[in-house]
């Protein structure tokens, strides 16, 4: 499966962004899915993820009620919707599968084995 995620950019403190991650090559049914972010000096962090079929969703404690993860199936589409953006949000997001995770290790990135390109999300104060 190909990944290619877009819809980062500059938002002030409190604003929204939405990402957008395209699947394709295989269909995003086949796929756990999630959403990445490296933020400078600190280590990989999956933010969010979500099942094949989009009916479960997991949030880091930091995102949560803030960000929300969901999966259009019909156009191989996973998305982000991030409000209430903080200045800690900024980071490099990126989309990512995997075919099969156990829900215990949904936040570890090493369960991912597909990585689309990351989009840059700057929240300024």
């Amino acid at each position: 499966v190909q990944l290619q995620a877009c819809g980062g950019g500059l938002a002030q403190a409190g604003g929204s962004l939405r990402l957008s991650c395209a699947a394709s090559g295989r269909p995003s049914s086949s796929y756990y899915m999630a959403w990445i972010r490296r933020a400078p000096g600190r280590e990989r962090e999956v933010v969010a993820s979500i099942s094949r079929s989009g009916a479960n969703s997991f949030y880091v404690d930091s995102v949560k009620d803030r960000f929300t993860i969901s999966k259009d199936n019909a156009k191989n589409t996973m998305y982000l919707q991030m409000n209430s953006l903080k200045p800690e949000d900024t980071a490099v997001y990126y989309c990512a599968a995997a075919r099969e995770l156990l829900r215990s290790t949904w936040y570890l990135t090493d369960q991912y084995a597909y990585w689309g390109q990351g989009t840059q999300v700057t929240v300024s104060s």
